[in-house]
């Protein structure tokens, strides 16, 4: 399997805090059934700083880390930015990572609260210049959740979605969990990631959603998501299905 977003780079974010606990993850992602990782690290998030060069070289020394403790898992390159007004001049200065460095598809974080007014404007300008931006756990945004139908309006305005394996089989509680369910059935999803910082808490869950989703809603779902985790990588097409706008939201179920 393959993880698009995960925070297991030592001593930059709120997840790992050194190499020793990154080659635990690593034993665990392995023992998940995990075979390939997109080290993502938060910038520029309020609190952390990461930009791409640094990023590329703890990769390098992860991987290498990763071959002398023979662990097979391999560690490609990411980042989870927080969108902010200036994210084109981040992008000219070189300090954006897009995933593999292959300016195609970049994860996009959105404050946990809100979507800022200009959220719509640079997902239009990040495609103008060939990126796709993947936002990451649209379930766990305040806004998103009150207002689904600006969700809606981020995919259909060219954004991809990644949800968060532990919202899936709810360990962020049952109202996440239903969002979540909601997001598939409406074609609003288009990645599965563990988002994992740890291996108690916020562990590699990868392989009980995909469990959950094909319970849910079918096998054909589950290969949907592992699929384009690996069209991704391979850089190839992703398959994306058209999204259905949700239905008028009456009495706060929807």
């Amino acid at each position: 399997m393959i993880d698009i977003h995960c925070h297991i780079l030592p001593g930059v974010d709120d997840g790992s805090a050194d190499m020793k606990e990154s080659l635990n993850m690593s034993r665990k992602a392995v023992e998940a059934g995990i075979t390939h990782i997109f080290a993502t690290p938060h910038h520029l998030n309020e609190k952390f700083v990461n930009v791409k060069s640094d990023i590329i070289d703890r990769a390098a020394r992860l991987n290498e880390s990763l071959h002398q403790n023979n662990i097979p898992l391999t560690i490609h390159l990411g980042q989870e930015v927080r969108i902010h007004q200036d994210i084109f001049t981040s992008l000219e200065k070189e300090e954006i990572l897009t995933l593999d460095d292959k300016g195609t598809y970049l994860l996009l974080e959105l404050p946990s609260g809100r979507v800022p007014t200009y959220t719509l404007e640079v997902i239009y300008e990040l495609q103008l210049k060939g990126i796709t931006p993947i936002i990451v756990h649209p379930e766990r945004n305040k806004e998103l959740f009150e207002n689904h139908k600006l969700l809606f309006e981020l995919v259909q305005e060219g954004a991809l979605t990644q949800l968060t394996s532990g919202s899936i089989i709810g360990n962020f509680g049952k109202n996440i969990q239903s969002f979540s369910k909601k997001i598939i059935e409406h074609n609003l999803a288009h990645f599965i990631a563990t988002d994992a910082h740890n291996i108690g808490s916020r562990g590699f869950t990868l392989q009980q959603a995909y469990e959950t989703i094909t319970k849910v809603h079918g096998i054909e779902r589950t290969f949907h998501f592992k699929e384009n985790a690996e069209q991704l990588i391979k850089g190839k097409r992703l398959f994306i299905e058209r999204p259905v706008p949700f239905k008028k939201k009456i009495l706060g179920i929807f």
